[in-house]
């Protein structure tokens, strides 16, 4: 395979500004339009219609407003067999909908659509105070993997300095969960628990491919002892760019299929957790090549010279 000779020192700067236009520019989005919660996180009442033959979206909205009062978002959806098709209305936050009202909006549709066989498929209510535990849940799950993500990059690579070693590949990680969440509020995709499936998964991801990077530093430190630390990481991550990028692609590539079938068959689960597991994929290669190490190098000479100076204060 062929080697790369890219100075990541130099690269770190450009890729943290476009990583800071990203972040700018979902906040900014997110503070407009708003974040798309699942009533899982943000409370309310999820009701899914299942149908016969076609039904015009506009249509069945245009008959969800006629007796509906609540804000509301509307999906359509299909079973992965494809012999059920829905529609899923979500009223989040106070907007639940009693079981009367419920009741109401049955008989309407079923009125409205008599020759689509409208049935209630599904209903589903979350009270706000659930869905706040159920947030701090979630949290408190991804908080737990990321204090045992330094506590094993920091014993297993103790020998190159393992706590500053499992604090910037935390940061890398970080990245990659914000690139998840704005991914999901660029393309308006509702952030359910699929959400955080993707967050964990991605943590493993991006994860191994630092691991990777930290076990050929530690190799090339043991084979090069007074090699300065910025050349030893460029030395490094050369060496593995390649299988990275290899590992990176071939993941996206099964991830790309999942969005296209999800795409084509209305699968609202399935897109939700693909589309942001495909960008998470991308970021977590580049935030460990980019971002990790050379932050890592950063830390060390920071480090360095911050004993320098206190030793010839000393002298």
């Amino acid at each position: 395979m062929r080697d790369f000779n890219i100075d990541f020192n130099k690269t770190f700067k450009p890729i943290i500004i476009i990583y800071a236009i990203i972040f700018i520019a979902g906040i900014i989005i997110g503070a407009v339009f708003g974040v798309n919660l699942d009533i899982n996180f943000s409370g309310g009442t999820k009701i899914s219609y299942s149908y016969t033959g076609d039904i015009a979206e506009s249509d069945f909205k245009a008959a969800v407003e006629e007796n509906l009062d609540n804000s509301f978002t509307l999906t359509q959806s299909t079973s992965l067999a494809g012999d059920t098709k829905t529609y899923d209305i979500s009223l989040v936050g106070k907007n639940a909908l009693s079981a009367e009202n419920q009741e109401k909006l049955y008989d309407a549709l079923s009125e409205k659509f008599k020759d689509n066989d409208v049935k209630l498929y599904n209903s589903n209510s979350v009270s706000a105070s659930m869905a706040g535990s159920f947030f701090v849940k979630s949290l408190v799950a991804v908080i737990i993997t990321a204090v045992f993500v330094v506590i094993y990059v920091g014993i297993r690579f103790r020998k190159i300095g393992g706590v500053s070693a499992a604090l910037t590949a935390l940061a890398a990680l970080v990245f990659d969960v914000l690139i998840v969440f704005f991914t999901c509020v660029f393309f308006r995709l509702q952030i359910d628990l699929n959400f955080v499936a993707v967050i964990l998964t991605m943590l493993g991801y991006s994860l191994n491919d630092t691991i990777v990077i930290y076990d050929r530093i530690r190799e090339n430190r043991n084979l090069n002892p007074d090699m300065e630390i910025g050349d030893l990481i460029n030395l490094s991550i050369n060496k593995v760019l390649v299988r990275n990028i290899v590992t990176t692609v071939t993941t996206i590539l099964a991830v790309v299929t999942i969005i296209v079938v999800s795409e084509l068959y209305g699968l609202t689960t399935l897109r939700t957790f693909a589309i942001p597991m495909a960008f998470g994929l991308v970021s977590g290669c580049i935030s460990s090549v980019f971002v990790s190490g050379p932050l890592w190098v950063i830390w060390k000479r920071y480090k360095a010279n911050k004993v320098s100076n206190k030793a010839k204060k000393t002298a």
